[in-house]
């Protein structure tokens, strides 16, 4: 059988049947055609080394941000320094599941399911290491029309650069996957999404609340040429407080500017994005989006970004340089004296990605960051990370 038989099989219902059942569908085959539609399935597994050293304080066994960077959780001082942690998981390993089917009229309906196990519960490091698996993405596509549990319209997934960290930038990315229903039309998408909103509520303490009654609305502009791409989002979302005898709504508004640059095989990624009441959206939620005073709810304005080059060195060897950056504007009239929010977070990192052959990288990357709240409370993160990966 040639290599395109194997990468491309065309088979009968009845004979895709008779191959599960008989274990013949082994991991090599990567897509078929049932009748009119065209099945795939693809993914990744990756394992990563993981020593992080905290400047104060450090973060509990098992905790996110042990896992990856979130910039909200670097202990400040006031913590007691420790001895660095070393992590070790294959939890961000993928898989996910495709369709598309032709349509008599010459369309198509398209299906994709993803689930990794990152961020997720129902394990321990004690015997088993067994994590449950989580929804990514669960999306349907027809004429223009998507449906589903995708990427938020409001972020530009192309400009991402290529991290070891789960995420990379951070601090300076819209970074956001919900339920949504979109429609594209040529370079333009408009989506309405899945709203919720955190809020600084009187006592400090985060509050998320799930009672707007519109959804998260977004615009998006997309311009593609042979150097790139630039994208261009505007995002609108009802901010809500409605706890106890409080019923507050606040409007904000958002705009992001990113894209890719190439220069060859090189390429410079950015974005920058600015806006009220952005909360969850930016920063991995770093700010809230509002503060509640005990009679109307504020918007926190903050900005965000991120500068990142890629370099080939050689047809095998690469690297990423990154900056990333986010800062809330904080009022502190209406914030408490035990209230001490994030007001920046700064993060660098540099690694350097060895694929001996293609789909299969190994890879090691440095990072540091800081994190400052409103009180001038710092504190820092040192960390040095290593991944296999392989891509099927």
């Amino acid at each position: 059988m040639t290599t395109a038989k194997k990468n491309h099989l065309t088979l009968s219902a009845l004979a895709v049947q008779s191959a599960l059942l008989s274990g013949l569908f082994v991991s090599s085959v990567n897509a078929a055609e049932l009748g009119s539609t065209e099945v795939k399935y693809g993914g990744y597994i990756k394992l990563d080394a993981i020593w992080s050293d905290f400047s104060d304080g450090s973060l509990p066994s098992q905790h996110i941000g042990r896992d990856f960077y979130i910039p909200g959780t670097t202990p400040v001082s006031g913590g007691e320094p420790k001895d660095a942690v070393f992590d070790m998981h294959a939890r961000q390993s993928r898989f996910n599941f495709a369709t598309d089917t032709k349509l008599d009229d010459g369309s198509s309906i398209q299906t994709k399911i993803e689930l990794d196990f990152i961020a997720s519960t129902g394990g321990n490091e004690r015997v088993t290491n067994s994590y449950s698996p989580r929804i990514r993405q669960a999306y349907v596509t027809y004429k223009g029309w998507l449906f589903g549990q995708a990427w938020s319209n409001f972020q530009n997934v192309g400009a991402l650069p290529e991290t070891l960290d789960f995420v990379g930038p951070a601090d300076g990315t819209v970074f956001v996957r919900q339920a949504m229903a979109k429609y594209t039309i040529g370079n333009w998408s408009f989506s309405a999404e899945n709203p919720e909103s955190t809020i600084t509520s009187e006592g400090g303490a985060r509050v998320v609340t799930d009672d707007a009654s519109m959804p998260d609305f977004t615009a998006r502009y997309t311009y593609k040429a042979d150097w790139g791409h630039l994208v261009v989002a505007a995002l609108g979302r009802e901010l809500t407080y409605k706890v106890a005898t409080a019923d507050e709504s606040e409007t904000s508004f958002g705009i992001s500017a990113s894209g890719r640059v190439n220069f060859g095989k090189n390429n410079l990624k950015f974005m920058l994005t600015q806006g009220q009441g952005l909360g969850r959206y930016v920063g991995l939620n770093a700010a809230h989006g509002a503060v509640y005073d005990g009679k109307d709810l504020h918007a926190i304005d903050s900005t965000s970004g991120f500068v990142a080059y890629q370099h080939y060195w050689n047809p095998q060897w690469r690297s990423t340089f990154l900056y990333s950056f986010f800062s809330a504007d904080n009022d502190k009239d209406l914030l408490g004296v035990t209230v001490d929010p994030t007001e920046s977070t700064t993060s660098y990192s540099a690694n350097i990605l060895y694929s001996p052959v293609k789909k299969l990288t190994f890879g090691a990357e440095y990072k540091v960051a800081t994190r400052e709240t409103e009180s001038g409370a710092k504190g820092d993160l040192d960390r040095l990370q290593f991944s296999v990966k392989y891509v099927f």
